[in-house]
């Protein structure tokens, strides 16, 4: 099939979303794969020392184009899933793994890389070369190439349904959160919800030809109520609803999580040991900053025994406050979101939703692209492509003197059919080719609140912040300058430190100088007042302490179901369940409803790339953190700071260590007391 025939067979620009189906799907993948198969073989099967130009660079062209491919694809089943698309990605997904699988353990190559290693002419070649060199060696070991033929074939039967119960996971998840939903006729059984929100509910049910409100466990309408609704019913409907999803305890038991859990895990320790390491733990932190699971354990178990007196001095506070004002004997777990607002709003005299009304989607994006354009020399202008929703927006980025940078996508709105959560991914990924440079395009993808009915769509300032957060991993991606495919943009960065771009750009969130320029009232026009500024920041550690300790149980318990925990009945942890729950003795303050499954939706875990790795985002703070101070003290919008932050860790990629890339920046380790002081949890003297 040519590629006129098939768009997801043209690469002559961007994915051409306006023409692509499901349909196109197989063909285009069959054809992909073919050509990648040819190239493997004839580079395996040449004669002569091999070069970079005869082994790396033909690899590097068809894989590209197969990687390509198969994003778009993987991209329209996270973001418009249908029954068609869901089913041919399915079907093609077996085919991606099984082939990879099978790249990593081909000895042919492994022992041309070996050899081309070897060669005096290897210290010739650039360090991002030599990087990529090296990291294919590593990843031939990690990949099975050593193995026996019979253990080759073992790993790979592992790896192609360790790839379908993800995928099934991610699906019994999304598909819970779409079939429930909560409808109500009287207005009066949503007293307190936000009034956009309402508006909304309203519209849902309109567009199924109900009367009254419709609410679903989509972010947008999901949090909204647990926060503000006053009907603590509906608030215990909908915790509950959210917090069994894809469980024992969910609407269908075909969405069970349960036993995908209990597979994944068996799964993984068998592949961990059929390369020889002693748990998956190992495995997975064999391309990461951190040596040893030890090390990540004394690092979470530390940074816990300095936060949790400041958990345990919110939660008291909260329980309290919830007694003696608002006549809650108990604090049920539905009632944490909705006590919190009231108490921060009463000691701040803050007010969430009245902030929101400050930030319109383009004076938000307005915001984000002025403080890109100032740090980073950069143009950022809207564009055109074709796009797979009508909402999505499109953006080009210049250099100071006009040179095309790249391109990203921004998919904003929550929406039936999106996988939820907010991230970001490769489209195409930079490299240079014999004839021209492949410049970056990314996908940002989030689940905000949408337009409702004439007025534009406005953010919290939570919601801000997660647009910042998923546009430092977009800069990473698209202001590299690695040529070599494989280490540019985010490509071969380690793990842990993949999200040291993305919580850095947290911190300009927090800066006046930027909010008043990024602000206006959606009605009056107005910008938010100074005061209104000093409010929210005198309330930006609000509960630090509590939002810590959920952030390092979450990784605390990935950690240790990954290291120690072997599945069977006679240790201290007989289900991943029992560790959960210890692990919460140790380490949270608020207590968990009998009924929370939250581990059946854990998607970074069990359906993501975090497994063994969900330390990152608190090891990567840390990194954010320090990084962040060298702003603080030459000026947040510094040109100067700026470029250095751009040159030493944006530009690199994965061309060298992360660490090495932030010594370079900082010129010095990081220090975890940047992080604690941005926290305030520091004792007060």
């Amino acid at each position: 099939m040519q590629a006129n025939d098939n768009p997801l067979l043209d690469f002559s620009g961007l994915p051409r979303f306006d023409a692509i189906r499901p349909e196109h799907v197989t063909p285009a993948i069959d054809a992909l794969l073919a050509d990648a198969r040819a190239t493997v073989e004839h580079v395996a099967t040449a004669d002569g020392a091999p070069t970079w130009d005869t082994l790396v660079e033909p690899l590097e062209e068809s894989l590209d184009h197969l990687d390509r491919a198969w994003s778009t694809v993987r991209h329209l089943n996270a973001v418009i899933s249908t029954p068609a698309l869901r089913d041919t990605h399915n079907e093609n997904l077996g085919k991606i793994v099984d082939f990879h699988t099978g790249l990593a353990q081909d000895l042919r190559l492994y022992a041309k890389y070996r050899a081309l290693r070897e060669q005096p002419a290897f210290a010739s070649l650039s360090a991002a070369q030599r990087r990529l060199i090296d990291n294919e060696l590593r990843d031939f070991k990690l990949g099975g190439a050593e193995l026996a033929d019979a253990d080759k074939a073992r790993f790979r039967a592992l790896q192609e349904e360790l790839a379908d119960l993800s995928t099934r996971f991610d699906d019994h998840v999304l598909d819970a959160t779409n079939a429930w939903a909560h409808y109500c006729d009287d207005e009066r059984e949503l007293a307190g919800v936000p009034g956009d929100v309402v508006m909304a509910a309203r519209e849902a049910a309109e567009a199924e030809g109900r009367a009254g409100y419709k609410l679903t466990l989509r972010m947008p309408c999901y949090l909204p109520v647990l926060r503000y609704a006053r009907n603590r019913d509906l608030r215990r409907r909908l915790h509950e609803a959210s917090s069994t999803r894809a469980s024992d305890l969910g609407a269908k038991i075909e969405w069970d999580n349960g036993p995908l859990i209990a597979r994944i895990l068996e799964l993984r320790r068998e592949s961990a040991k059929l390369l020889g390491y002693a748990n998956y733990a190992q495995v997975s932190l064999v391309p990461k900053m951190v040596d040893h699971p030890d090390e990540v354990v004394a690092f979470l178990r530390d940074f816990a025994r300095r936060a949790r007196p400041f958990a345990e001095r919110d939660y008291a506070e909260l329980v309290r406050f919830a007694r003696t004002e608002l006549d809650l004997a108990e604090l049920a777990p539905c009632d944490v979101a909705f006590a919190s607002e009231l108490l921060k709003a009463r000691r701040y005299a803050f007010d969430e939703q009245e902030l929101r009304q400050y930030f319109p989607e383009d004076a938000v994006l307005a915001g984000l692209f002025r403080v890109v354009e100032t740090i980073y020399g950069v143009r950022i202008t809207a564009a055109q492509a074709p796009v797979w929703h009508p909402t999505v927006r499109f953006f080009a980025i210049h250099d100071g003197n006009g040179v095309p940078v790249g391109s990203f996508y921004f998919d904003l709105y929550a929406r039936e059919g999106k996988q939820g959560g907010a991230w970001m991914d490769d489209a195409i990924n930079r490299r240079r080719t014999r004839d021209t440079l492949q410049r970056p395009v990314a996908y940002l993808t989030c689940n905000l609140s949408a337009p409702v009915g004439e007025r534009p769509a406005t953010f919290t300032h939570d919601e801000v912040i997660t647009i910042f957060h998923e546009f430092g991993h977009g800069l990473h991606l698209l202001l590299t300058q690695v040529d070599v495919a494989g280490v540019s943009g985010i490509q071969g960065v380690e793990w842990d430190a993949v999200e040291l771009p993305s919580q850095f750009m947290e911190n300009f969130c927090w800066e006046w100088d930027v909010l008043r320029h990024m602000t206006r009232h959606v009605d009056s026009g107005a910008p938010l007042p100074r005061e209104f500024f000093d409010r929210m920041l005198a309330a930006k550690n609000f509960q630090i302490g509590m939002g810590t300790v959920r952030q390092l149980e979450m990784g605390l318990f990935d950690m240790l179901l990954h290291d120690q925990f072997d599945g069977t009945q006679d240790t201290p942890w007989p289900t991943p369940q029992a560790l959960l729950d210890a692990v919460r003795r140790e380490v949270a303050v608020v207590p968990r409803a009998p009924y929370d499954r939250f581990m059946h939706a854990f998607g970074h875990v069990f359906a993501g790339g975090y497994a063994a790795g969900y330390y990152s985002y608190q090891w990567a703070e840390v990194l954010s953190a320090d990084a962040y101070g060298m702003f603080e003290e030459e000026g947040v919008l510094s040109p100067a700071a700026g470029a250095r932050f751009r040159d030493e860790i944006l530009a690199r990629g994965g061309s060298r260590p992360a660490l090495e890339s932030f010594v370079a920046f900082r010129g010095r380790p990081p220090q975890l007391d940047a992080l604690l002081r941005h926290n305030g949890m520091v004792a007060s003297s």
